[in-house]
């Protein structure tokens, strides 16, 4: 993989100020797709992604929040039981959805 090939991150967040939470919710919405309260599908390369962690780094405070970032495997098996938000082109790693 090329640090310039589109991959898909798992970003999820625990914001402790109702400001720096629509500060990055706002961010994140502009980058990536939500999944659940506080966690958003985002596809970028590891060199963006990058870019994206240094910015939420700016938004954030260290001191009292918590954000993580997982990069998701190629053959990433998933179930999804209930109603999807996300439409089925982006369902990652093409899991079962009961």
């Amino acid at each position: 993989m090329s640090l310039h090939d589109s991959v898909r991150w798992l970003v999820t967040y625990d914001i402790a100020d109702p400001r720096r939470l629509a500060r990055l919710f706002k961010f994140l919405k502009k980058h990536g797709t939500p999944v659940q309260y506080s966690v958003f599908l985002v596809e970028a390369s590891p060199v963006k992604m990058s870019s994206y962690v240094v910015q939420m780094a700016a938004i954030i405070n260290a001191n009292a929040d918590d954000v993580r970032a997982y990069k998701l495997p190629d053959n990433l098996w998933q179930v999804t039981l209930g109603a999807s938000i996300l439409p089925a082109d982006i369902l990652p790693g093409g899991g079962l959805l009961i």
